[in-house]
């Protein structure tokens, strides 16, 4: 049988995501072989949102944990992470909500990013009326024009000020180079190099002024195997975990196993050549370009009607194809596909055998 078939198709309702925990730890295990310890990882949970995950990871060694939102912090520090770094910035309501996280679980180090003198003083003023310092990884924006401080003149006086209030604890910096997607290895690493050159200025003049970083924290997937080769640089990955076609496509240097699917079935036959499969916008991510996801079985297909709750697919040989038979997809882009999703199915020995909820895609805390 296929690695991906389930053998208890009738019982599992569709469309869903299958899991597979084996996989998983296959590439908990590479990552960790690529960083040369899993004390160097310092992975993002908003690929898989699930504390199953965060508890393989723990289980290999791998106890810091970067966050987007508040509620992936709840459900990390409550699998037991030793750290986590909200590596979003932090707003609003989402101010308090922390210093409730950081109330609630102290055996966790809860650390914020800042990328601006006014974010850095609410944070201040935050840590001063709970009467609690924070930690604040400086944001460097090194390319992707997101979140982040350019390194240079401004990001080395934020830095200082940072360093110099009593509030707040100047752990080291965030170099994010989410926008590189260079297919070819060398270019790719020339590209990262040239990123990290105003970085290496930047941390230079801080160890000038006697303000060492403490952690880099460096890099997303694409960029982790190039990091890797700096010691001194933590590595923040976060699709290798699940991996999905976007990347595996694009990056042939990155061998990661897929461990999500998408499990879908064919709901109508609408015309000649056509299938209509349940895998609409709101079972499988649709920000990208078609294809969306590559189907098993069906190399080559044109996605002919994408809508909420249906996926039409135009291919040669859909007449070989009946009402009801089910298709496995592989995700173009596995993060945001996992939250659309409550429920997701863990697969052990070719059975889906339980429903794991997929607790942080809800935006309430709980506190």
């Amino acid at each position: 049988m296929d690695w991906y078939k389930i053998s208890n198709e009738p019982d599992i309702p569709s469309p869903t995501m299958l899991v597979f925990p084996d996989r998983i730890r296959e590439n908990i295990r590479r990552m960790a072989a690529i960083a040369g310890s899993p004390q160097r990882l310092w992975p993002h949970v908003k690929t898989h949102k699930l504390p199953q995950v965060v508890r393989m990871q723990l289980e290999a060694g791998i106890n810091r944990f970067k966050c987007a939102t508040i509620r992936e912090a709840r459900m990390a520090a409550e699998a037991g992470a030793a750290e986590i770094l909200m590596a979003y910035p932090l707003y609003g309501p989402a101010v308090e909500q922390l210093f409730g996280l950081i109330a609630r679980y102290p055996d966790t180090r809860f650390s914020a990013i800042v990328d601006n003198p006014q974010h850095g003083r609410w944070l201040e003023a935050a840590a001063l009326s709970h009467a609690r310092p924070l930690d604040v990884f400086l944001d460097l924006d090194v390319g992707m024009e997101r979140t982040g401080i350019k390194p240079g003149r401004e990001a080395l006086q934020l830095y200082r000020t940072i360093a110099g209030s009593a509030w707040l604890n100047a752990r080291g910096l965030h170099i994010y180079d989410g926008h590189m997607h260079i297919p070819d290895r060398e270019e790719r690493e020339m590209a990262c190099a040239a990123c990290f050159a105003p970085v290496t200025e930047l941390i230079q003049a801080l160890e000038a002024d006697g303000l060492k970083p403490e952690e880099l924290i460096c890099g997303g997937s694409p960029s982790f195997p190039i990091h890797a080769q700096h010691p001194e640089r933590i590595l923040s990955p976060g699709t290798t975990l699940l991996w999905d076609v976007g990347y595996s496509s694009k990056f042939r240097d990155m061998d990661f196993l897929h461990a999500a699917l998408a499990f879908t079935r064919v709901v109508s036959k609408p015309g000649k050549g056509k299938l209509c499969l349940d895998l609409g916008h709101k079972a499988i991510a649709s920000e990208m370009q078609p294809p969306r996801a590559a189907i098993f079985g069906i190399p080559d297909y044109e996605l002919a009607v994408h809508s909420e709750e249906h996926m039409v697919i135009a291919f040669g040989e859909a007449e070989k194809y009946s009402v009801g038979d089910c298709l496995y997809a592989i995700p173009r882009h596995i993060c945001p596909t996992m939250a659309l999703h409550s429920h997701v199915w863990a697969v052990e020995g070719g059975r889906a055998v339980e429903a794991w909820p997929v607790v942080a895609r809800e935006r309430e805390v709980g506190l």
